[in-house]
């Protein structure tokens, strides 16, 4: 039995009759706790992903128990339903306490049992509960058959607990360090099956041994009522670094930049190159050298180096089917055409409701874009797989430099969580290698827009005459990743296709990319739609 008392307008006192171990057998109170509660706290929480969405209601889809001897702590798995006839899941782990010093920042409501007053809080933010977690993956037996699952890697022995901290501000997930050496990723919006994060981090470092990705040290996943296999969390070693390659970049390109006004570069002066030639560092202009600098270009040949070890790794296993290599077929081309074909509807009809908020260039190209929705709905459509000859493999699916850390002379690539739009089964679709390689080219481009953007107080050139420059240095980033990329892939027998082949799917994976992030652009950042819309007519154009 339950019941509820109104003690101001902002908080609520809930009574139950239970223990607190038995308090979600309590049905009366898990119905006010979801309605009257959970449906307040939940939208303030930056892991909440339904924000643009208008909530429905909240149902308990499953809840079990994280406990260590006396120690008790729920697992929710909450389905968020909302009007516009979709829902999301969510884990929300739940402790109560006693001492409102512990309930300051995570406080959900007071509530007072059958023996003892207090509050429920994230269990995330209570020490107590994260040693529990840790100690459980420590001690995790090599099989477990038990609904709440926790594993280990074979040979490695967890040092005794010390510490743990948040990592950074939450986001979509939530992330601890532990004893400043292990962080697990506690994953908060979960999915009816395996994620690809936990999937392809346990692949490719603990069954491939890729030694540039962090190396998988263990897990957390729960078999629910249907018998499905939930990830949870993933523990992996915290891999020393200097920041991710996106800051990096921002930093040499600003160099690079800053050299045009100090060297006086002419742009009529610099050569120009077709767009996908290949080339090493040494067969590049020296002009062209001079003004990049071999630092980044070096840079650029060791980042396609470790992007196509990456890709070796995920299409050399033959003997586990969710990474065993495939072709083109029919099957690939209806979900291709029938994903891509709905997600550039969707941006058409952002694009012509956003007008307004466009000028400029911005404006021009976007009026380009809705211009040619015809010959580009026809690219996208006319995917002929009979004509393509390389194989599909899983990839990491939304590769930009903001997933690569900067080691001392190294790169370590981490979240393969997949492209967040896409639904679990839709990231586990096999692609081709090269569609990572147009998403890290698209991000090329963003950090060379970027660095127009943010420092035009600071150069002496118009922001087109900057375009041109950075249009230029595009070109030749990608001339050289791409020399880097086929040559490694081509010495260990991945098959990405021929030359025409190569320059075909990098064109249609760069405009179906620059389409995706168009979306987000219009709707988080209307003053970035350049960016996106000059990918799109760069390709249209091409």
């Amino acid at each position: 039995m339950s019941a509820k008392t109104n003690i101001s307008a902002k908080s609520t006192l809930f009574t139950s009759e239970n223990k607190w171990e038995e308090i979600l057998e309590d049905k009366e109170f898990i119905k006010v706790f979801l309605s009257d509660v959970l449906e307040d706290y939940i939208l303030k929480q930056r892991w909440y992903g339904g924000k643009s969405s208008h909530l429905k209601y909240i149902e308990l889809s499953e809840y079990f128990r994280i406990q260590q001897k006396d120690e008790v702590y729920f697992g929710l798995i909450l389905e968020v339903n909302f009007k516009e006839a979709f829902y999301h899941h969510y884990f929300l782990p739940i402790a109560f306490v006693s001492d409102e010093a512990f309930a300051k920042e995570s406080k959900i409501l007071p509530l007072k049992l059958k023996n003892q007053d207090g509050f429920i809080i994230d269990a995330m933010h209570l020490e107590a509960f994260r040693k529990v977690v840790y100690q459980r993956i420590c001690t995790a037996l090599p099989i477990d058959k038990t609904p709440v699952q926790y594993h280990k890697t074979a040979n490695f022995d967890f040092p005794k607990y010390e510490s743990s901290r948040f990592m950074g501000v939450e986001q979509s997930n939530t992330s601890i360090v532990y004893n400043d050496t292990f962080i697990l990723k506690f994953f908060r919006r979960i999915y009816a099956d395996k994620n690809p994060d936990y999937e392809m981090s346990h692949f490719l470092s603990d069954k491939k041994d890729f030694k540039n990705t962090p190396p998988y040290l263990g897990s957390m996943n729960i078999i629910d009522s249907e018998n499905t296999n939930i990830t949870i969390g993933l523990m992996q070693k915290l891999v020393p670094n200097k920041g991710d390659a996106w800051e990096y970049f921002l930093k040499e390109l600003n160099v690079i930049y800053a050299s045009i006004d100090s060297k006086k570069i002419d742009f009529k002066n610099l050569p120009d190159i077709e767009i996908f030639k290949r080339k090493k560092i040494t067969e590049l202009p020296p002009q062209i050298v001079d003004w990049i600098g071999l630092n980044l270009l070096n840079k650029i040949k060791l980042l396609a180096k470790r992007t196509a070890e990456m890709h070796i790794a995920l299409g050399s296993k033959f003997e586990e089917t969710a990474f065993t290599p495939t072709r083109f077929n029919g099957d690939y081309t209806v979900w291709l055409k029938n994903r891509l074909t709905y997600q550039f509807q969707n941006r058409l009809n952002l694009t012509e409701n956003n007008l307004h908020k466009l000028e400029g260039n911005s404006l021009q190209l976007a009026q380009e874009f809705l211009d040619n929705k015809n010959e580009i709905r026809k690219r996208l459509v006319n995917f002929d797989w009979t004509k393509l000859k390389g194989e599909r493999i899983r990839i990491h699916g939304d590769y930009h430099l903001g997933q690569i850390l900067v080691q001392e002379d190294d790169f370590c690539i981490l979240d393969f969580e997949g492209e967040p739009e896409s639904t679990i089964r839709d990231r586990k679709v096999k692609q081709p290698p090269l569609k990572d390689v147009a998403g890290l080219f698209r991000s090329f481009h963003y950090a060379i827009y970027s660095t127009i953007f943010n420092n035009q107080t600071t150069y002496t050139k118009t922001q087109e005459e900057l375009s041109e420059y950075g249009e230029l240095l595009y070109k030749y980033m990608v001339a050289v990743f791409l020399e880097t990329y086929r040559k490694v892939t081509q010495n260990a027998n991945l098959s990405i296709g021929y030359t025409n082949e190569r320059i075909y799917l990098l064109k249609y994976c760069l405009l179906e990319k620059a389409i995706y992030e168009l979306g987000y652009e219009l709707n988080s950042r209307p003053k970035w739609t350049i960016i996106p819309l000059k990918g799109i007519a760069n390709i249209l154009n091409s």
